[in-house]
């Protein structure tokens, strides 16, 4: 978790509180998308702490298009962020629209929001675009006293953008997630000790690994946590952290036999 600044926990405690009751309000009240885009750059200067003149730029000109928002640190672009209307539920077509603005513009983050919800999303240029939701929160449901609370709104923060938050908590979903615990499970080195257990309080049971193996994979994990890219990053990151272990074993020199001194 990130040690979060004085500063943050201050300011998100003074203000909240007082959006909070706003976004409820134009929400109830559908208000137009303008108004809401003025609501966001409130939030995101008095909780999230940006600079309103110097950091917030509306109307950010993308090619042929505009993104509502954007947000530059120092002068360098750093964050897209695409506004609906606070009375309109926030939806795929609109995450795809915002998604094309940071791929277009060598962006890796961008927010979509209604000022209510506020997701964050990493995006992922290669062969194809792809994206991946990171956070998702609901303003009107954060606590400032919750400390989860808090580290979800830090991502958000000019505290978190500047220090790198998002990607260091990006990572640790990556790392700790369904996927990886499958991965684990249906390691060899973990069925084994399955294996092992199974022999030791059922004696008469002749099992191998290959039965146990597909037993795992067919019946007690979930298909969803096999299948797909996913999965298969969550292996490969595995096999990978397993070969830098056994790399690691193999550069500890051997300490020789000492015969006891008669």
């Amino acid at each position: 978790m990130n040690k979060l600044p004085k500063k943050f926990i201050e300011r998100v405690a003074s203000n909240l509180k007082k959006y909070q009751r706003i976004t409820v309000a134009q929400q109830k009240s559908d208000v137009a998308e303008a108004d809401t885009v003025t609501l966001v750059k409130d939030i995101l200067a008095d909780v999230f702490g940006y600079d309103k003149y110097d950091e917030l730029t509306s109307e950010h000109q993308i090619k042929a298009t505009y993104c509502d928002l954007a947000i530059k640190i120092a002068g360098k672009l750093r964050l897209l962020v695409e506004v609906k209307s606070a009375g309109s539920s926030l939806a795929d077509n609109h995450l795809r629209q915002v998604i094309d603005y940071g791929a277009h513009q060598g962006i890796h983050w961008v927010i979509l929001t209604n000022a209510v919800e506020w997701r964050l999303v990493r995006i992922y240029v290669a062969n194809q675009i792809s994206h991946e939701e990171v956070c998702r929160i609901v303003l009107a449901d954060m606590n400032p006293k919750n400390a989860d609370h808090l580290q979800c709104l830090f991502l958000f923060a000019k505290e978190g953008l500047t220090t790198d938050a998002m990607d260091a908590f990006h990572q640790q979903a990556q790392l700790f997630n369904k996927f990886t615990v499958s991965a684990i499970i249906r390691s060899e080195a973990v069925i084994s000790v399955v294996r092992r257990e199974i022999r030791k309080l059922f004696p008469d049971i002749k099992v191998g690994n290959e039965n146990l193996s597909q037993l795992i994979e067919n019946e007690v994990v979930k298909r969803d946590t096999i299948e797909g890219d996913k999965a298969k990053e969550a292996v490969a990151r595995m096999r990978k952290a397993l070969n830098k272990l056994e790399r690691a074993k193999k550069k500890i020199p051997k300490i020789p036999d000492i015969d006891p001194v008669s």
